[in-house]
Protein backbone atom coordinates (compact mmCIF):
# COMPACT_ATOMS: atom_id res chain seq x y z
CA UNK A 1 0.00 0.00 0.00
CA UNK A 2 1.38 3.39 -1.00
CA UNK A 3 1.49 6.46 1.18
CA UNK A 4 -1.57 8.70 0.83
CA UNK A 5 0.25 12.03 0.38
CA UNK A 6 -1.23 15.52 0.21
CA UNK A 7 -2.77 17.46 -1.37
CA UNK A 8 -6.21 16.05 -0.68
CA UNK A 9 -9.49 16.82 -2.43
CA UNK A 10 -10.64 18.44 0.83
CA UNK A 11 -8.16 19.70 3.42
CA UNK A 12 -8.56 17.30 6.37
CA UNK A 13 -10.11 18.81 9.48
CA UNK A 14 -9.30 16.86 12.65
CA UNK A 15 -10.99 17.08 16.05
CA UNK A 16 -10.45 16.25 19.70
CA UNK A 17 -12.27 17.30 22.87
CA UNK A 18 -10.37 20.59 23.15
CA UNK A 19 -9.06 21.44 19.66
CA UNK A 20 -9.82 21.54 15.96
CA UNK A 21 -6.92 21.10 13.56
CA UNK A 22 -7.74 22.90 10.34
CA UNK A 23 -6.37 24.79 7.38
CA UNK A 24 -4.85 28.18 8.20
CA UNK A 25 -6.88 30.90 6.49
CA UNK A 26 -5.88 34.49 5.61
CA UNK A 27 -7.92 35.77 8.59
CA UNK A 28 -5.77 33.66 10.94
CA UNK A 29 -2.44 35.29 10.06
CA UNK A 30 -2.69 38.00 12.73
CA UNK A 31 -2.96 35.27 15.39
CA UNK A 32 0.14 33.34 14.27
CA UNK A 33 2.80 35.97 13.53
CA UNK A 34 4.83 35.00 16.63
CA UNK A 35 4.81 31.28 15.70
CA UNK A 36 5.21 31.61 11.92
CA UNK A 37 8.49 29.95 11.01
CA UNK A 38 9.96 28.43 7.85
CA UNK A 39 13.47 26.98 7.51
CA UNK A 40 14.34 28.32 10.96
CA UNK A 41 13.36 31.92 10.09
CA UNK A 42 10.62 33.48 12.23
CA UNK A 43 8.17 36.12 11.06
CA UNK A 44 8.59 39.57 12.51
CA UNK A 45 5.66 41.21 10.75
CA UNK A 46 2.28 40.24 9.35
CA UNK A 47 3.79 40.46 5.86
CA UNK A 48 6.51 37.96 6.89
CA UNK A 49 3.84 35.62 8.27
CA UNK A 50 1.86 35.83 5.01
CA UNK A 51 4.99 34.99 2.98
CA UNK A 52 5.78 32.05 5.28
CA UNK A 53 2.21 30.76 5.04
CA UNK A 54 2.36 31.04 1.25
CA UNK A 55 5.51 28.87 1.24
CA UNK A 56 3.84 26.35 3.57
CA UNK A 57 0.74 26.28 1.34
CA UNK A 58 2.92 25.71 -1.74
CA UNK A 59 4.66 22.79 0.00
CA UNK A 60 1.22 21.30 0.73
CA UNK A 61 0.07 21.66 -2.87
CA UNK A 62 3.38 20.18 -4.07
CA UNK A 63 2.72 17.10 -1.89
CA UNK A 64 5.62 17.76 0.52
CA UNK A 65 3.79 18.70 3.72
CA UNK A 66 0.54 19.12 5.58
CA UNK A 67 0.34 21.88 8.14
CA UNK A 68 -2.67 22.39 10.40
CA UNK A 69 -3.59 25.35 12.51
CA UNK A 70 -4.48 24.24 16.03
CA UNK A 71 -7.62 26.07 17.10
CA UNK A 72 -9.22 26.13 20.52
CA UNK A 73 -12.65 24.52 20.01
CA UNK A 74 -14.51 27.20 21.95
CA UNK A 75 -12.95 30.30 20.39
CA UNK A 76 -11.82 28.90 16.99
CA UNK A 77 -8.67 31.03 17.03
CA UNK A 78 -5.33 29.57 15.98
CA UNK A 79 -3.20 28.94 19.06
CA UNK A 80 -0.51 26.79 17.45
CA UNK A 81 0.45 24.77 14.41
CA UNK A 82 1.29 21.13 13.86
CA UNK A 83 2.09 19.15 10.77
CA UNK A 84 4.39 17.04 8.65
CA UNK A 85 7.30 18.78 6.92
CA UNK A 86 10.17 18.18 4.50
CA UNK A 87 8.52 15.59 2.28
CA UNK A 88 7.72 11.95 2.86
CA UNK A 89 10.81 10.03 1.71
CA UNK A 90 10.79 6.35 2.71
CA UNK A 91 7.17 6.69 3.86
CA UNK A 92 8.42 8.79 6.80
CA UNK A 93 6.75 11.92 8.15
CA UNK A 94 8.62 14.50 10.21
CA UNK A 95 6.26 16.02 12.74
CA UNK A 96 6.79 19.62 13.78
CA UNK A 97 4.70 21.73 16.15
CA UNK A 98 4.72 25.13 17.82
CA UNK A 99 2.34 26.75 20.29
CA UNK A 100 1.71 30.39 21.14
CA UNK A 101 3.31 31.18 24.50
CA UNK A 102 0.09 31.86 26.41
CA UNK A 103 -1.40 28.48 25.44
CA UNK A 104 1.56 26.29 26.41
CA UNK A 105 1.16 23.73 29.18
CA UNK A 106 -2.62 23.45 28.80
CA UNK A 107 -2.77 20.10 26.97
CA UNK A 108 -3.42 21.47 23.49
CA UNK A 109 -0.15 20.20 22.00
CA UNK A 110 -0.63 16.75 23.53
CA UNK A 111 -3.99 16.54 21.75
CA UNK A 112 -2.55 17.89 18.48
CA UNK A 113 0.34 15.42 18.35
CA UNK A 114 -1.93 12.47 19.16
CA UNK A 115 -4.31 13.49 16.35
CA UNK A 116 -1.48 14.13 13.88
CA UNK A 117 0.19 10.77 14.65
CA UNK A 118 -3.14 8.97 14.23
CA UNK A 119 -3.76 10.73 10.90
CA UNK A 120 -0.20 9.98 9.74
CA UNK A 121 -0.42 6.28 10.51
CA UNK A 122 -4.03 5.56 9.56
CA UNK A 123 -4.94 8.05 6.84
CA UNK A 124 -1.58 8.83 5.23
CA UNK A 125 -0.29 5.28 5.85
CA UNK A 126 3.13 6.48 6.99
CA UNK A 127 5.44 3.71 8.13
CA UNK A 128 7.56 5.96 10.35
CA UNK A 129 6.95 9.22 12.22
CA UNK A 130 9.84 11.27 13.60
CA UNK A 131 10.19 14.52 15.53
CA UNK A 132 13.36 16.57 15.84
CA UNK A 133 14.06 18.97 18.71
CA UNK A 134 16.90 20.68 20.50
CA UNK A 135 18.25 18.78 23.50
CA UNK A 136 17.60 21.76 25.80
CA UNK A 137 13.88 21.98 24.92
CA UNK A 138 12.82 20.29 28.16
CA UNK A 139 9.07 20.67 27.57
CA UNK A 140 9.28 19.07 24.09
CA UNK A 141 11.45 16.25 25.38
CA UNK A 142 8.93 15.45 28.12
CA UNK A 143 5.99 15.68 25.74
CA UNK A 144 7.60 13.35 23.19
CA UNK A 145 8.44 10.83 25.92
CA UNK A 146 4.86 10.88 27.25
CA UNK A 147 3.53 10.32 23.72
CA UNK A 148 5.65 7.19 23.10
CA UNK A 149 8.43 8.76 21.01
CA UNK A 150 11.84 7.15 21.59
CA UNK A 151 15.25 8.73 20.97
CA UNK A 152 16.55 7.42 17.64
CA UNK A 153 19.48 9.73 16.69
CA UNK A 154 21.60 12.56 18.00
CA UNK A 155 23.13 15.23 15.76
CA UNK A 156 25.87 17.71 16.67
CA UNK A 157 25.39 17.06 20.41
CA UNK A 158 22.43 19.47 20.43
CA UNK A 159 19.72 18.14 18.10
CA UNK A 160 17.82 14.97 18.85
CA UNK A 161 15.60 12.85 16.63
CA UNK A 162 12.75 10.86 18.12
CA UNK A 163 10.71 8.15 16.48
CA UNK A 164 7.13 7.28 17.34
CA UNK A 165 7.06 3.81 18.85
CA UNK A 166 4.02 1.96 17.52
CA UNK A 167 4.70 -1.14 19.61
Amino acid sequence: MHINKPPYQHFPVLYSDNIIMREILPGDIKDIIEISVYDGKYALTERDAIEIQNRIDKDYHDGNSIHWGIADRKKNIIIGTCGYYRGFDNDTGELGCIMRQEFRGLGYMTSAIKIAVNFGLNDMRLKRIIAITNNNNVKALGLLARLQFDLSSEFNNSTLEFEYNTF
